[in-house]
Order: C-alpha cells, then structure tokens, then sequence
C-alpha cells in the first residue's frame, strides 16, 4: 500500500508551512495532497508558492495532487477552483461536484466528501474520469469490502487512516464565533490553533475541533493497527491527515506497520505519544466514530 500525506486543514503561518513541506520531501511518504480546503480567506500561501511546493516534492519523487475547497460561497472561490480543477499539470483532487464537473474527462481523485456510499456512484465517478476515490470517514470495514467487490476496474481506494477527522463544513466560521469576531472580519484567527481549538464538555471532556469553517472530530481515528486487513481489502492507499507535531515520526510507525516491521499492538502503542488526542476507530467497526474497539472490546 501507498501513503498519502492529505491535504493540510489547519492555518499555519508561512513560514511553518514551507519548513514542513521541505520536511515532507524527506519523508517516506508516496504522495502529497496540496491546496487550501478548508477556507478561501487563508492568505499566507499564495497559489503561486503552492505551485513552488509542488515542484519541491515532484521533484523529491512524490506524486502531487492538488485539493480544491470544500465548500464554495463566492464568484471567486469559483473561479479558483476552475483554474485549479482545470490545469493538467497535476493531478486534482474534486472537493466538491463542482470541481468533478470541471475535471471531468480526464483522471481525477474523488474526494472524500463527495459522498460515494453504493457500486453505482463508484461506476458513474470512475465513467467521469475518476482515477482514486477517497472513501467517506464512516463507511466501515464491512461496508468497503462490499464496495470493493464491485469497484469499476482500474479504481484505486484511498481510506482516510490516520487524523482528526473533518466532520462538517459551514458558512459560519465557528473559530471567529468564539472570539465574538463577524467572519469577515476574523481577524484570521484560526492561526493561533496549529492542531484546532479544542472544546470541551460541561464535564470536562473531549469533544470537537473548531477549526475556521470545519468542525473535526477531538478523537483521532486511526487504523495503524489495521494495516494487514486493509491490505486484505484491497485498499491502495492509506490517507495520513498533517498534525504540527512528529508529523515524520508517524508516517514512519505507518510504512514500518505496512512493511509489516511493528507489530498491530506496538505500532498502536508507538503511535499513541505522538497523537494530539485520544485515539479513536469506531466507525471503521461499524460503531459510533468516537469509540476505540480492540479485538471487538470496547475500549
């Protein structure tokens, strides 16, 4: 299996974000998904310096994917996303239909909102000229080896297996909301929260990620400990989603775990110190997302 670094869904300052990038061209990680997808209001890179990171990783041997947004409100984020979805330098990775429809003709992967739960909408994304499809966060293991059945020939499978994962986008910013900021004039405040801003229950708890436009998951999922299965699947590619932190180290425990170098226990235990949260794997049991199943136990 290939490992794939998603693309970044945080607001990092420029600076970060080329010294993580240079990192990520050392890195034993297979392809790199690049482009802002969470909010068009993000300005530190340009599509330019975007374009400049591409070419450092192309050249460093990674296959590269632009990311289009998620969630489009303007004639201008429109208009971004055409000429993202319609250059042929890179490969483009469809947020949203819009982007399918742009891109159609010629190969694409289809992105893991696009909402692709049933055989027919496989064989009619891969008709459009979808070359990978990123499966939905909670669709299971059950649920995919049904899909993988039947999976149009020449369809690669790219599970989302590591990160906070994002839940919901909106047109409200929720990080502007909680420091009483109008999202047009947020002040870009999500740039202070490199991993999110945690909430927390009345009770102290855990419980989701503001992050700008996107709400994300406290829990992150991860399947390290899944890799021998997932092969057995079928599944293609492993989708690593980028933290601030030992961002190497963890695609180091995955390629160790796929090479089958760590054990399924002692890779989840390497894993764990470097995770920003409590870990988490529920839907891919068929449970609810938040929930840690280890050997069909409830942890």
């Amino acid at each position: 299996m290939k490992l794939a670094l998603g693309p970044l869904l945080y607001y990092w300052p420029r600076d970060a974000v080329l010294a993580f990038y240079e990192a990520m061209a050392r890195a034993p990680v297979d392809i790199v998904y690049l482009g802002e997808t969470v909010c068009s209001r993000r300005r530190e890179l340009r599509a330019a310096d975007w374009l400049d990171i591409a070419a450092l990783l192309r050249e460093a041997g990674k296959e590269v994917v632009l990311s289009t947004q998620v969630l489009l409100e303007s004639g201008s984020e429109v208009a971004a996303m055409q000429r993202l979805a319609g250059q042929s330098d890179y490969l483009v990775e469809a947020g949203d239909m819009g982007a399918v429809s742009r891109a159609r003709g010629k190969p694409f992967v289809a992105g893991p909102q696009l909402n692709l739960y049933n055989s027919a909408s496989l064989a009619w994304m891969a008709g459009l000229g979808a070359r990978r499809w990123v499966v939905p966060l909670e669709v299971g293991r059950d649920h995919l080896s049904a899909l993988q059945q039947s999976r149009p020939a020449g369809l690669e499978t790219e599970v989302f297996a590591y990160g906070r994962m994002p839940l919901a986008f909106s047109a409200r910013c929720m990080t502007a909301r909680h420091h009483n900021l109008p999202k047009d004039d947020c002040g870009f405040s999500c740039i202070a929260y490199p991993d999110g801003l945690l909430l927390r229950t009345r009770e102290n708890k855990p419980f989701l990620v503001l992050n700008g436009t996107q709400t994300q998951s406290a829990s992150v999922h991860q399947l390290v400990d899944q890799t021998a299965e997932l092969r057995s699947l079928g599944v293609d590619v492993l989708r690593l989603s980028p933290q601030s932190n030992h961002m190497a180290e963890v695609i180091e425990l995955f390629r160790a775990a796929c090479a089958g170098e760590l054990a399924p226990r002692a890779a989840r235990a390497q894993l764990e110190p470097l995770m920003p949260g409590a870990g988490c794997n529920g839907y891919w049991h068929g449970r609810p997302g938040l929930e840690y199943i280890e050997e069909g136990v409830t942890a």
